[in-house]
């Protein structure tokens, strides 16, 4: 018998039979599933009748499988199985809501990790992935995305959380090599570090009459707390951006170069579904907001 995508066998055909399977008889299946031994027969029957072929023959006094029904509840038992540990991922755990949650790898290394516990308090847990790409929230690969970019995407709720300004930045050592007030030429000296976004190079060396093309002196890194990295070990001039990672100036770890700083044409922005309406997403992304604003007034306290 053919079947379409949306011909699915009775539930509880499927209950009886693997409890049939593991008892041996029917009778013993209506006892552990609190049916009667007719009810068991019946729902038997009609998961044979869907099927198109008989699952189990009678022996002494119970039943066992035939051929097909072996094959049959070893299917049966993997796809309940894969439904079952699918669900686990997403069901409240103990009256907890599950948020499917897709960051960037650096601003969870630099801001969110730290963080987490706040953003889940006792009510909710995020299960949290790393991503590069750009994760769909149409198809529901996540429900709450932090994205980098200029907040235009269509479709999508998006709130930034911090505005960022830029700045050279240099391990003290490189920074103790240069002149005591360093202007553009100078840096140029020296490699250039960036992500794969060259975007705040090219504006900041702009406003000086410099149109900058990567040149094979420069770095480039797939995070940016990797940029931060290999500008703390003296590889070359990172544009730090503030107060993202502004605990690499405070420890001095990295210094500025110059005073001169301009505002990022791009930040982080915590998005979802235009039209959320389910309350535990809407409550992480409000949590998130509410911690990137109480650094603000600490910061500004």
């Amino acid at each position: 018998m053919a079947h379409s995508s949306y011909d699915l066998p009775p539930l509880d055909g499927l209950t009886a039979m693997l409890a049939a399977a593991e008892e041996g008889s029917f009778s013993a299946a209506a006892g552990k599933l609190g049916l009667t031994h007719g009810s068991v027969s019946r729902r038997i029957a009609a998961l044979e009748h869907w099927l198109g072929a008989s699952l189990f023959e009678r022996h002494g006094r119970g039943v066992r499988l035939t051929p097909a029904g072996l094959r049959f509840v070893r299917d049966a038992r993997q796809s309940l199985g894969r439904l079952s540990h699918s669900a686990e991922q997403w069901r409240p755990r103990r009256g907890r809501q599950t948020v499917r949650m897709s960051v960037v790898p650096s601003f969870a290394r630099l801001w969110l990790l730290r963080r987490l516990p706040a953003i889940e308090q006792s009510d909710t847990h995020i299960d949290l992935s790393l991503d590069h790409r750009m994760t769909d929230l149409d198809n529901r690969e996540a429900e709450v995305v932090i994205r980098y970019g200029r907040g235009t995407w269509v479709g999508v709720d998006a709130r930034q959380i911090v505005e960022e300004m830029l700045a050279p930045a240099a391990s003290p050592g490189l920074r103790d090599r240069m002149s005591a007030a360093p202007v553009i030429d100078e840096l140029l000296q020296w490699p250039l570090l960036h992500d794969s976004d060259t975007s705040q190079w090219r504006a900041f060396l702009s406003r000086a009459g410099v149109s900058y093309r990567p040149r094979w002196q420069d770095r480039r890194f797939e995070d940016y707390d990797t940029v931060l990295a290999a500008a703390e070990a003296g590889l070359g001039v990172a544009l730090i951006r503030q107060p993202l990672a502004a605990d690499w100036l405070t420890d001095g770890r990295l210094t500025t170069i110059t005073l001169q700083t301009m505002a990022n044409p791009a930040s982080h922005f915590v998005c979802v579904r235009a039209g959320e309406t389910r309350q535990a997403v809407l409550t992480v992304r409000d949590r998130i907001l509410a911690l990137a604003a109480e650094d603000r007034l600490e910061k500004t306290a």
